[in-house]
């Protein structure tokens, strides 16, 4: 009778443990300028829920180099995955997350290209943003942002020692990577979430909602700045919840 017991209990643990691992997790892509750290908040969040979570490191080089990056991390993530980006991120989840394991994709105030479009071409209809007249460009063509577009533009309710932070921090980009041409387009195929940051200085507005309507996500329209996953995480951490929900 013990030994009977003992095994029943092996077997339903064995069970839970593969239950588990089947479990959908979370792999979150940052944008230009910044780098996985930049997710710590709703990372934090989503762990004290129980969720898996991958944070990114893209060297910011290239679309091509980063959606190799960030296909690594979809195939080293447990279960199916829910895929996040930011500004710049939300071009490389648009071409990574063709992938068999994406269920769904989330959208942070970010760029939705189509195919055979490039980043830049995204906005190309729209006036330029604030924030863009802050970036500095070193001899090799890689784009930061000064500390005055970081904390007036970037970031600006946030508090200012972290968006000093923020500019010590920031990964520059390749100016290069927003002529890369997108071969596919993911959100053709896979749910989408968009979460549209309505004080945006980087991103238009009317152009991160319009490219909402594009795709045709569920969309969330939040009071902040371009990062609003650094000051409204709780609310970002609840869009991605509900993205994974319906994946279970």
């Amino acid at each position: 009778m013990f030994r009977r017991t003992i095994l029943a209990m092996s077997m339903g643990l064995a069970a839970l443990g593969a239950n588990a691992a089947n479990d959908p997790s979370v792999v979150l892509v940052h944008g230009a300028f910044a780098d996985g750290s930049d997710w710590a908040k709703v990372i934090t969040l989503l762990q004290a829920n129980g969720v898996k979570v991958r944070a990114v490191q893209n060297g910011l080089n290239s679309l091509a180099d980063d959606v190799a990056t960030t296909r690594r991390a979809i195939e080293a993530a447990p279960g199916n995955v829910v895929l996040v980006g930011h500004s710049w991120g939300g071009s490389v989840i648009t071409e990574a997350g063709a992938n068999d394991k994406v269920a769904a994709l989330v959208y942070v105030a970010a760029f939705a290209p189509d195919v055979g479009q490039t980043t830049a071409e995204v906005g190309k209809d729209y006036p330029p943003s604030p924030g863009m007249r802050e970036f500095v460009v070193d001899k090799a063509g890689y784009l930061s942002l000064s500390q005055q577009g970081m904390e007036q533009d970037f970031a600006p309710d946030v508090p200012a020692a972290q968006g000093r932070v923020m500019a010590a921090t920031q990964g520059a980009i390749n100016s290069k990577a927003f002529d890369e041409r997108i071969s596919v387009a993911a959100w053709k195929q896979k749910p989408s979430w968009y979460i549209v940051s309505e004080r945006d200085r980087m991103i238009a507005p009317d152009l991160q909602r319009a490219l909402a309507r594009k795709i045709n996500a569920t969309t969330t329209a939040l009071p902040t700045s371009h990062v609003p996953h650094q000051s409204r995480p709780a609310d970002v951490a609840r869009v991605i919840t509900e993205a994974l929900n319906t994946t279970r």
